[in-house]
């Protein structure tokens, strides 16, 4: 019997060095940074940006890389030793059980990551009942992610877009084998 899924775990693909996570972008900001393997103009460092380790809930998202602004889907390796850094320096984006509102705004205004726990999607998108890390990073956050964390960037719009073919079609059996092997991260 299967046992079921913590109500919040961190599912990605990694190794022992990375793992990934993912954005979505216009292709004005896609095709610079593949060419430069990390984030560059006309991407903005001042503005949040989300990084997400779950790959369906990406293509939630995104719409499977068809969505206004979200056509290119970039699979990002990440240090983990970066990733860990992030959520060492994160703060959630509601107060802890045991917080005051004035205390979580301090310490939220402090931050330079924010972390929030969205529904995790199943192969058609629907919300299943465990749910996924989105991380925000911005400020110094942005900076260590554009300078010393990415490690390689890779164009993942073809893969969404033949899942979401195959769905369309009704081979659910095929998107399934297509998707990428996510495993908790410990």
């Amino acid at each position: 019997m299967n046992e079921p899924l913590p109500a919040r775990q961190v599912r990605a693909v990694y190794d022992a060095e990375t793992i990934t996570v993912y954005q979505a972008y216009d292709p004005h900001i896609a095709e610079p940074a593949l060419a430069a393997q990390t984030f560059v103009s006309p991407f903005k460092r001042e503005r949040m940006t989300w990084i997400k380790p779950s790959f369906l809930w990406m293509m939630y998202r995104s719409g499977w890389a068809t969505k206004p602004g979200q056509t290119r889907v970039l699979a990002i390796a990440v240090s983990r030793n970066g990733f860990a850094w992030a959520l060492d320096n994160s703060c959630g984006s509601t107060p802890a059980a045991d917080e005051t509102h004035e205390a979580w705004k301090a310490r939220l205004a402090a931050s330079p990551v924010r972390v929030q726990w969205d529904p995790e999607r199943d192969l058609q998108l629907n919300r299943l009942d465990y749910r996924a890390i989105q991380i925000g990073l911005s400020g110094e956050a942005v900076h260590r992610y554009v300078d010393e964390w990415i490690t390689a960037i890779t164009d993942i719009t073809p893969l969404a877009h033949q899942i979401a073919a195959h769905l369309n079609k009704g081979d659910t059996a095929t998107a399934r084998d297509l998707l990428p092997t996510e495993r908790p991260y410990p």
